[in-house]
């Protein structure tokens, strides 16, 4: 009798910490879902500042067409020409600081890419052992269940004595 009293409450610890187990298992699964929710919205926000960036440059590489065009055809004024030589070295710097600052958002939009892929990779290992915690509680519940039932007709059967 005690025997199976310490059974049915080692099962009952069993099935607690399992239930614990899966809670935080849930926990975690959805904190790492919130994580990924987050990197995607960072990813948009990067593809737009990228796609902007695309622009700023197409228009900067328009501009130094143009004033390379005036340029060429001005030869014979002089001052217009060294303005719009410094324009154009203006926007050629801005060129280049628009290209480093693409090179920069390129490069944060991989990284956050790479982790988006480690947090989902993540998700899915904890799902998966979420799964088996649920089933190893489920199997212990049956257990339970069954040792219950074991009891209920042993005590029913000393009873009847």
């Amino acid at each position: 009798m005690d025997r199976i009293k310490e059974k049915l409450t080692g099962l009952r610890t069993e099935a607690d910490n399992a239930i614990a187990r899966a809670e935080e298992s849930e926990a975690k699964n959805k904190k790492l879902e919130q994580e990924l929710l987050a990197k995607e919205q960072e990813i948009t926000s990067l593809a737009h500042r990228l796609s902007l960036a695309d622009g700023e440059i197409e228009k900067a590489e328009t501009k130094i067409a143009e004033l390379k065009g005036q340029v060429t055809n001005s030869e014979g004024a002089g001052s217009t020409n060294e303005s719009l030589t410094r324009k154009v070295a203006l926007l050629e710097e801005e060129l280049d600081a628009s290209e480093k600052n693409l090179k920069e958002t390129v490069e944060k939009l991989r990284q956050v890419d790479i982790k988006a892929e480690q947090l989902e990779r993540q998700v899915q290992h904890l799902e998966q052992e979420r799964d088996q915690v649920e089933k190893k509680y489920e199997n212990e519940r049956d257990k339970y269940k069954q040792v219950k039932s074991e009891l209920d007709e042993l005590v029913s059967s000393m009873e009847g004595l």
